[in-house]
């Protein structure tokens, strides 16, 4: 194993069980991971808080492991070991990672496989909320939808960190894109040259016809619920749906696999039925099972893309708030409270 730095201890947040933000363990002094053959340690510098956490500290994430673990859905973080069969040509380098737990600590081993390099010039919090964000945007966009410039899309919780990194994808792509929001935020869609529909006041299916009689391109749809249902009536003929998440029942009780079996089983009735359009539910991990290398292959080519936008402008880091690694519970209320604007960003 080759070190580039020496360190003394990992720092991590449990989840215990179903506990409210406030019920998060802070524990110290663990010992620092050794990296395997094909892995890489890696100094947490960024990682984010995300819906994921929500539903996970619920015990409502489809596929979240049995308590109690380290959440944290990805993390950005320079490489201060790599275990053999690793090139030296890692260490030090800034690095990003999807995980889907595991991230919420000082000190995080992954496989070198897994890991994308962060371009130089972008800040460990900024690189941070281009990656599960990111990268969702930017398949949903192009490789479910296939967008084309010209078309119109209805993006729902534009102000998220899906949303916002998806709509401005969107209009670099020459793409119309109308967006729902709370009324706060109206102003700065608009600046960007969104148009906004205020998901609170009101029939928002209506409203989004008046702007677009004949139908919408594509919807985004992360809400699920009766909105799933709304989003396939707006579909202009030959229209795309992408359903990506089921924050409508965040708060219910019981299984948290129910509402994502139903998107399922809708999705699938909705594309036997000979109607001319489509519908999906996106999973960022979709494939991964069955090939991990074009999983991965895949992953660090639209990563790169997202990050070369970063780099470029196209898109901007939208930072809420950044909170040291005690303080996750303090950082997750903040996210849960639907406040702010962009993502919740933990450092060390």
């Amino acid at each position: 194993m080759e070190v580039v730095m020496s360190t003394v201890e990992r720092v991590e947040v449990v989840l215990p069980g179903k506990v409210e933000p406030e019920g998060l363990e802070i524990r110290y002094g663990q010992p620092v991971p050794t990296p395997a053959a094909g892995q890489v340690l890696i100094g947490m510098e960024a990682t984010g808080v995300s819906f994921a956490e929500q539903q996970m500290r619920r015990g409502r994430y489809y596929d979240q492991p049995p308590f109690p673990f380290v959440p944290g859905y990805d993390l950005v973080g320079s490489v201060l070991a790599v275990g053999e069969s690793v090139g030296p040509d890692l260490l030090g380098k800034q690095v990003a990672a999807l995980t889907k737990t595991g991230s919420w600590a000082s000190h995080v081993v992954l496989d070198a496989a897994d890991v994308v390099e962060v371009p130089a010039g972008l800040g460990a919090a900024e690189a941070e909320t281009a990656v599960v964000n990111g990268i969702t945007a930017w398949q949903m966009l192009h490789r479910k939808a296939r967008v084309r410039a010209g078309q119109t899309v209805l993006v729902h919780g534009a102000n998220g960190g899906v949303g916002s990194i998806l709509i401005q994808l969107a209009l670099g792509a020459g793409v119309r894109v109308i967006g729902t929001a709370s009324a706060r935020h109206h102003a700065a869609l608009r600046a960007l040259g969104v148009s906004p529909v205020d998901y609170r006041g009101g029939n928002v299916p209506a409203r989004v016809r008046e702007l677009t009689p004949e139908g919408v391109d594509t919807v985004f749809d992360h809400v699920g619920g009766r909105s799933v249902i709304d989003s396939w009536q707006l579909l202009a003929p030959g229209g795309t749906l992408v359903s990506y998440g089921s924050a409508a029942t965040r708060d219910d009780e019981g299984s948290g696999q129910w509402p994502v079996l139903k998107l399922l089983g809708q999705v699938w009735l909705w594309n036997w039925l000979p109607n001319g359009r489509r519908a999906y539910f996106f999973n960022v991990w979709a494939g991964r099972a069955f090939s991990k290398n074009r999983f991965r292959s895949r992953l660090r080519t639209d990563l790169t893309q997202v990050f070369t936008a970063l780099q470029r402008g196209e898109i901007t880091a939208r930072v809420a708030a950044e909170l040291p690694l005690a303080r996750a519970g303090e950082a997750l209320r903040l996210a849960e409270s639907g406040t702010v604007a962009g993502k919740v960003v933990l450092v060390p």
